[in-house]
């Protein structure tokens, strides 16, 4: 059986793995805000990374920004991906690890079988399909057999997106069948960008799209069971009357991770599976010329190599100031919101769902602060902190989760809620 819990013998509560990367750092200050929200009001956590030098830098840059001078005294472990017996002594002093490094593709794997030999239990916010079900596929049981939790994607991919289907159905009277959701963000005077390695992430990713499907027929999965109508795929550019906007399906991890926690849910639990449509607003008809230029480029420059090298040498002018190297600055930051608006349809209670055509329909909203930097800390540190607050409300066997399967029982949509990624019924 699964347990969260500090012994002795585990000296910190938390460990964030690639603390001095660029998410990394903005992880370290999530978790100096919230460190009395930890179990009985006091967090045991420690940074962690290759360079001594870097990690000390952003404890001091955490302890100026917030003025938490007791910040320069948090513990730093020198870790190194590429040296197992660093990676395994480190896991043996953390409850959790927090981790930062990617992409998850490259450097992911080591992390999780070091969590998984050593008995620590292990978060990312990977974005990357490929690796997400590469590790369900390869550690699943071997995690559940060590009493340990592996979820990936607790960060903007995907908390929003599967705990928003998961509130979605929780507050529809009866039984809802489909959800499409609609991302769309805002920014202030200086817009916003995300750093490149988000990029590098889907430049490897859509180069090797392939494998993909070859891992999925590994599953040997049966297809989910439709309940009510077939939910109708929108076209691959389209204006919606939802957003009013001109959208694109969502090409991220949040589908993939949206069917996995229904086929956990249907499996574990018996719950009718919710058919899931994801899709991005883009603005208006000159993002739309830009994005046929850029998605054009991209497609062509990924098949190759050296395309390849070109397109991660030049993130900004690939992807039209989206992605930098520098990362968006602090007042990007925090001018910059996003929302998630989901439109479900079901059958309201006391209706059969195998006759005639769903009659309800709901709408829900995620809303928060700058996704990449902002809320994604938020989410992991809250995944974190609910694992050690309410270990008694997670699965009993350990294992590879989504975070909706694993937190489907737990208060993490109030928590978040409560730190400003608000969940809300239209």
């Amino acid at each position: 059986m699964a347990r969260v819990e500090t012994s002795s013998s585990r000296p910190y509560h938390l460990i964030i793995f690639g603390a001095s990367g660029f998410t990394g750092q903005f992880v370290v200050e999530e978790v100096a805000r919230v460190a009395s929200e930890g179990p009985n009001g006091n967090l045991k956590w420690a940074v962690a990374g290759r360079s001594k030098q870097k990690l000390e830098k952003v404890l001091e840059q955490a302890a100026a920004e917030l003025s938490k001078p007791e910040l320069r005294s948090v513990d730093v472990i020198v870790a190194d991906v590429g040296e197992a017996g660093s990676l395994a002594a480190m896991c043996k002093q953390a409850v959790i690890v927090l981790n930062c490094v990617g992409p998850y593709r490259f450097f992911g794997e080591q992390m999780v079988k070091a969590c998984v030999e050593n008995g620590a239990h292990h978060i990312d916010i990977s974005g990357e399909p490929q690796f997400l079900e590469g590790m369900q596929l390869n550690y699943d049981s071997q995690a559940a057999e060590q009493g340990v939790y592996v979820i990936g994607s607790c960060g903007f991919d995907s908390i929003p997106a599967d705990m928003g289907v998961l509130f979605t159905r929780d507050q529809f009277k009866g039984t809802l069948t489909a959800v499409e959701s609609f991302l769309t963000f805002g920014a202030g005077e200086d817009g916003g960008c995300l750093h490149d390695g988000t990029w590098q992430s889907a430049v490897h990713s859509f180069s090797e799209g392939h494998e993909l499907q070859t891992l999925r027929r590994k599953f040997n999965h049966k297809p989910l069971p439709t309940v009510g109508s077939k939910i109708k795929r929108r076209g691959n550019l389209f204006f919606s009357n939802e957003v009013q906007q001109y959208s694109v399906p969502f090409l991220g991890s949040d589908p993939s991770v949206v069917k996995r926690t229904q086929r956990f849910l249907l499996e574990e639990h018996h719950d009718k599976p919710v058919q899931y449509g994801a899709y991005v607003g883009i603005g208006g008809i000159g993002n739309v010329f830009k994005l046929l230029f850029g998605g054009l480029l991209f497609w062509l420059f990924v098949k190759f190599s050296f395309g390849r090298k070109l397109l991660l040498k030049h993130p900004e002018f690939f992807s039209f100031g989206v992605f930098s190297m520098d990362g968006p600055t602090r007042k990007q930051m925090k001018d910059s919101t996003f929302q998630f608006e989901f439109f479900g349809e079901g059958y309201t209670e006391g209706q059969d769902p195998s006759q005639g055509e769903p009659n309800g329909k709901i709408r829900t909203l995620v809303k928060g602060p700058e996704c990449a930097y902002v809320a994604t800390p938020i989410v992991m540190v809250q995944s974190a902190l609910t694992m050690l607050n309410e270990p008694t409300a997670l699965p009993k066997k350990g294992g590879v989760y989504t975070p909706a399967a694993l937190f489907a029982k737990t208060t993490l949509t109030d928590r978040l809620h409560k730190h400003g990624i608000e969940f809300t019924v239209l």
